[in-house]
């Protein structure tokens, strides 16, 4: 695939939540939205508007009430639990505002999990001592999670979202337990990575300054995107 090919589309999707027959609570109204390779997005709004659920909707992590998700064309929003994993390890890099790392794995093999399901990837390994010394950790590929700080943590788990050269990248708010300068150097590395590997990111964030970075800002208010 290459740049202005489709990657991700929803098709009138909706969310609720509440029990079957009972009063449902409509998180998501009709998302219409589509994303390319290439693309950079930043989806901002305020707390309870629907961000994360889109996000996890997105990746194939929760399913639309009602509406469609094509990755790559195929409607995903119908295939079961076991294809969907399978699709999430080949084409979906997932950054969370926390980064559950396994606590007894060192930093390299934290990162290295992803590869561990499907067809190996002899580069891998290479590339796992690139990114992490793009990020800062070149120096801590033996250290455990207990022994990082709560930034060098969630730089870990950006590299392990990275690994497997995923198509999409969908990231929660990816900086917000980083300093400014720490920031910055991720900010570069996901443009760089936008630019270089063609990988489409949507980025939900609070910051000004890395929604700026994005080739296009959504924002999402009560379930919807805003107009205009």
């Amino acid at each position: 695939m290459s740049k202005g090919e489709c990657i991700l589309k929803l098709d009138g999707v909706t969310k609720s939540y509440g029990p079957a027959g009972g009063e449902q609570v409509e998180v998501l109204k009709g998302i219409d939205l589509s994303i390319n390779y290439g693309d950079s997005v930043a989806v901002v709004g305020p707390s309870g508007s629907g961000k994360s659920t889109l996000l996890n909707v997105m990746g194939t992590l929760d399913s639309p009430t009602a509406g469609f998700v094509f990755l790559d064309g195929e409607d995903v929003s119908a295939l079961g639990d076991k294809a969907l994993a399978a699709v999430r390890n080949r084409k979906i890099g997932f950054v969370f505002q926390l980064h559950h790392l396994l606590p007894q794995c060192t930093v390299m093999e934290n990162v290295m999990v992803p590869t561990l399901v499907g067809v190996f990837d002899k580069d891998a390994h290479e590339r796992a001592l690139r990114l992490l010394d793009r990020v800062g950790l070149s120096h801590r590929l033996s250290h455990r999670p207990e022994q990082l700080s709560g930034g060098e943590c969630q730089r870990v788990a950006v590299v392990r979202a990275l690994i497997n050269k995923p198509s999409l990248l969908l990231a929660d708010e990816p900086t917000g337990s980083l300093d400014r300068h720490a920031a910055e150097a991720l900010c570069q590395l996901l443009m760089d990575l936008n630019k270089d590997e063609e990988t489409a990111i949507v980025m939900v964030t609070h910051s000004v300054a890395l929604a700026e970075n994005m080739g296009r800002v959504m924002e999402i208010e009560d379930g919807a995107f805003k107009k205009g």
